[in-house]
């Protein structure tokens, strides 16, 4: 059965983010896609003690590139979470099998990817001084949204 959402990390740099966001997945029983050059190994120990004991129960892949998940799932929406987004994060109507992508914990999505997808990126307001927030709130913030409205 196809999962009501997926979660894509492009390029993660920390594992103990990766470890936390895998076992979020888990938790919603959803794929985790690993895309790209990854800041660790899938062996590190800070990555598996982030997901504590709940790693194994995870089904995720690591892709070389989106190119490879987009051709896989070609019929597939993508949105991408940035700061620069176009569409707050909560007025996007999530449809099951919606791909929900973030960027590397440095750098967020390349411009490139924004650029070219402008459309479908989604952002988490901030009124506060900071720049951003942890990946992996920001994953669980946009994927548990999807969450309300899908599984509701």
């Amino acid at each position: 059965m196809e999962p009501f959402i997926n979660i894509v990390l492009v390029e993660p740099e920390i594992p103990p983010n990766t470890g936390t966001i895998g076992r979020l997945c888990v938790a919603l029983d959803i794929p985790l896609y690993l895309i790209g050059k990854l800041g660790f190994s899938i062996d590190d120990k800070h990555l598996k003690r982030a997901g504590l004991d709940y790693w194994q129960h995870l089904t995720y892949e690591h892709l070389d590139s989106l190119d490879t998940l987009y051709a896989r799932f070609p019929d597939a929406r993508f949105f991408y979470a940035t700061k620069k987004g176009k569409h707050r994060y909560f007025d996007i109507e999530y449809k099951h099998g919606d791909f929900l992508v973030f960027g590397k914990e440095t750098a967020g999505l390349s411009d490139n990817i924004i650029k070219n997808n402008f459309d479908s990126t989604i952002y988490i307001p901030m009124v506060g001084k900071t720049r951003s927030i942890n990946l992996a709130n920001a994953v669980s913030i946009v994927a548990y949204e999807a969450f309300r409205q899908i599984k509701g």
